[in-house]
């Protein structure tokens, strides 16, 4: 019997079902993404560091469709997430709600012209002076979602590597993957609770607890990664200087354990933390989020948004809080 053949990869064991087989390409670049596998660890990547990385509708789809590449490629044993510029995320990209709407917005590749999630479509559903329809707005919402939690459905264990910002949208990311390790002086909420949002992914409670996710949500306040990892929101935290060693570190460590046993720990482990109730959880998260969207305090917030301008609105939500000056989206 060979030395630990146990740690050998699906591709080099020798009656490997892979054998003689073409290899899945390596590298991709998506619209909001890049993807690129090194040895036995997909890296996907967020590539807008110009906007934040905020998210646009092509971004779930990018997501889920590298997420798939990851986990059908037999070489690959764990995806780390992270993103590039000055933070991870920092949520949705609200030039398509809060300010103004354009039928160029983000598509991308994706054909989303005249579907439910056609910026135009979206822009007239959310006129204040006009009929709101709350499953078109679930339609769209739900859809981002499901993008998003392909890192928690992945068969693969999934890292977040956070760095700078996770704020808003972003932590709808963050949340979903297996493990997050970030640096110390990252920054991590949700400050759309204050007006206008519900995190849709509703993820807080499952993994910080009742009180401690309520203690964030109900004023809308960020925590930093230090204190992420005092919460057990993050496995991890380290001086933003040392954060890409000790990811590596940490994602290598996992690289090495065979695939099916890394698959069926986060199976099993996975069905306790579905058992909670993570889908309801989302689906009511999801269309309270769109309420939000709609009530007198959304509708005040997007109309001085459309006509201040969002970043004012936003020194004008977080003022009184005292933190108006730090990264924000929604």
């Amino acid at each position: 019997m060979r030395e630990a053949a146990w740690y050998e990869n699906w591709t080099e064991v020798p009656d490997s079902p892979f054998q003689n087989r073409p290899q899945p390409e390596d590298s991709r670049e998506y619209r909001t993404l890049t993807y690129e596998r090194t040895g036995r660890i997909a890296r996907i990547t967020f590539n807008r560091p110009d906007k934040g990385n905020a998210i646009t509708p092509d971004t779930p789809l990018d997501i889920a469709h590298a997420v798939e590449r990851a986990d059908l490629d037999p070489r690959v044993h764990v995806i780390l997430v992270s993103g590039r510029g000055k933070g991870f995320c920092g949520g949705y990209d609200l030039g398509m709600f809060a300010e103004s709407a354009s039928d160029s917005f983000g598509v991308g590749e994706h054909d989303i012209n005249g579907t439910e999630i056609d910026p135009t479509v979206q822009a007239i559903n959310h006129n204040p002076w006009g009929t709101w329809d709350p499953m078109l707005d679930y339609a769209m919402m739900s859809r981002f979602n499901k993008g998003f939690a392909s890192l928690l459905h992945a068969n693969k264990p999934t890292v977040a590597k956070i760095h700078g910002f996770a704020i808003a949208g972003g932590t709808d990311i963050a949340l979903y993957c297996d493990q997050i390790i970030c640096a110390d002086d990252a920054m991590m909420g949700y400050p759309p609770t204050r007006v206008w949002g519900i995190p849709a992914a509703g993820m807080w409670a499952h993994r910080l607890g009742d009180q401690r996710a309520k203690r964030l949500l109900f004023t809308g306040d960020r925590i930093s990664g230090k204190q992420a990892e005092e919460w057990g929101l993050a496995v991890e935290s380290c001086p933003a200087d040392e954060l890409d060693e000790r990811t590596e570190a940490f994602v290598e460590r996992i690289a090495r354990m065979p695939i099916n046993q890394l698959m069926m720990a986060k199976l099993a482990l996975n069905s306790a933390l579905l058992a909670q109730g993570v889908a309801n959880s989302t689906m009511i998260s999801t269309v309270f989020d769109g309420i939000s969207r709609h009530t007198r305090e959304g509708y005040a917030f997007q109309l001085r948004s459309a006509t201040a301008g969002f970043r004012e609105a936003v020194r004008e939500r977080d003022e009184p809080f005292g933190d108006h000056k730090r990264k924000d989206s929604k």
